[in-house]
C-alpha cells in the first residue's frame, strides 16, 4: 500500500498509488517526504468536502526524485532531486494575463482541487517541478512552506534594519521570522503556546505572550515608542487582527498571512489615522520558490528545528487525528512516502 486516500468522515484509507505515465509535458516523481499543513488538516476534518473529490490523495508540500518524464521536458532529468510548486493555473484569466498566475481565478491547487503527494508515485506538469541542489530530502520537503514565508516577506517590502512582529509562532510564523531575520530585520514573535514560545526563544527570537504581558506596551517599549515597521498576522485569530493595527508604526505595513473562514473586523479608524497599508499574501510566485530553494540549500536557516517528527505513510490517519486533537506540541510533521 503506497498511497493514502481521504474518503470522508475523518477517515484515511491506504491503497495503491495511481501509476500515471507522463505525457510530453509531464514529470513522474517518486515522492520522498510530504509535510502536513493546515490544508491537510481541514481536508481530514471535512471542512473541504465540497471542494475535494473522494477518494482524495491529500498533500502538497513534498520532495522527491524524478523517475520518468515526457519527451519534451527539458527542465529536469531522470534521478534529479526536485520539489513541486503545486499551482495549476489556467493561463487565461486576468490574474494569469497580468503576470499573477499564483492568484489564478481558476486555480487547480494540487492536494486540494486534485490529488496530491501523499503517495509514492506522482505525475505532475513539468512547469511545477523545480530541480534542487544537493540537500537532504527531508529539508527539501520544507521548501513549499518556506516559499510562503519568502512571499510574505517580499510582499511586506521589509528592509534591512527594520522592525517586524510576527503574530502567531506556528510553522509558517516561525519560517517568516527566520526569513525576516535573514533579511536583516529585528524580529519579535507573539505566541501563547508555551511549547512554541520555548522553541522560538531557543532559536534566538524575542517572544511575547499576550496572555501574560501587555503586547502593545511591550512593542512600543522595544521600538522607542514608534511601533514596528511590519506586522505579519499569521494567527488567524480575532486577537491577532485587533492587535495588528495597534502595534504598527505610522505608515507601517501589515501582511495578512492567515486565512479566515469568516470576515474579521479590522480597526479601519487606526488604519486611517496612521496611514497603514494592509496586504494580502497568497501562496507564492516563481521568484519566491527560487529564493526558498536557495535558502534551504544555503543552510543559513535552522529549518530542521521545526520538524517535530517523521512518520510512515501507513500512520497518516493516526497522525492527522493526533494533530487535530489540539493536545499536541508538534510543529511540522513529515510523512515518508517511499523508502
Amino acid at each position: 500500500m503506497n498511497a493514502a486516500y481521504y474518503v470522508g468522515n475523518k477517515t484515511i484509507k491506504l491503497g495503491e498509488s495511481k501509476i500515471v505515465p507522463p505525457k510530453s509535458n509531464e514529470v513522474q516523481i517518486r515522492v520522498a517526504y510530504s509535510g502536513i499543513c493546515g490544508t491537510d488538516l481541514h481536508i481530514y476534518e471535512g471542512k473541504m468536502d465540497n471542494r475535494v473529490t473522494m477518494p482524495h490523495v491529500p498533500g502538497h508540500e513534498c520532495s522527491g526524485i524524478v523517475i520518468n518524464k515526457g519527451e519534451d521536458v527539458t527542465n529536469v532529468s531522470i534521478s534529479d532531486k526536485v520539489v513541486i510548486r503545486p499551482l495549476g493555473y489556467c493561463g487565461k484569466c486576468e490574474g494569469c494575463l497580468t503576470g499573477l498566475s499564483h492568484i489564478c481565478y481558476n486555480m487547480n491547487f494540487l492536494g486540494a482541487d486534485s490529488d496530491g503527494c501523499m503517495q509514492e508515485y506522482w505525475t505532475v506538469p513539468a512547469h511545477m517541478v523545480y530541480k534542487i541542489p544537493d540537500m537532504p530530502l527531508e529539508r527539501a520537503a520544507l521548501v513549499e512552506p518556506l516559499a510562503v514565508a519568502c512571499h510574505d516577506v517580499s510582499m511586506s517590502g521589509l528592509q534591512f534594519g527594520e522592525t517586524a512582529l510576527v503574530i502567531g509562532g506556528g510553522p509558517i510564523g516561525l519560517l517568516i521570522a527566520m526569513v525576516a531575520r535573514d533579511a536583516g530585520a529585528n524580529v519579535a514573535i507573539s505566541e501563547i503556546n508555551e511549547f512554541r514560545i520555548n522553541l522560538a526563544k531557543d532559536l534566538g527570537f524575542d517572544v511575547i505572550n499576550p496572555m501574560k504581558e501587555d503586547l502593545v506596551k511591550k512593542i512600543f517599549d522595544m521600538t522607542n515608542g514608534y511601533g514596528v515597521d511590519v506586522v505579519f498576522e499569521v494567527s488567524g485569530s480575532e486577537m491577532g487582527v485587533s492587535t495588528m493595527t495597534k502595534v504598527a508604526k505610522a505608515r507601517g505595513r501589515i501582511v495578512q498571512v492567515a486565512i479566515f473562514s469568516e470576515p474579521a473586523a479590522v480597526d479601519l479608524r487606526t488604519v486611517f489615522f496612521r496611514e497603514l497599508r494592509i496586504f494580502g499574501a497568497r501562496v507564492y510566485e516563481h521568484k519566491d520558490y527560487t529564493r526558498a530553494i536557495n535558502l534551504a540549500a544555503s543552510d543559513r536557516l535552522p529549518l530542521e528545528r521545526i520538524v517535530s517528527r517523521i512518520e510512515p505513510l501507513s500512520r497518516l490517519g493516526e497522525v492527522l487525528e493526533e494533530l487535530t486533537s489540539k493536545n499536541t506540541n508538534d510543529m511540522k510533521v513529515l510523512i515518508q512516502c517511499s523508502e
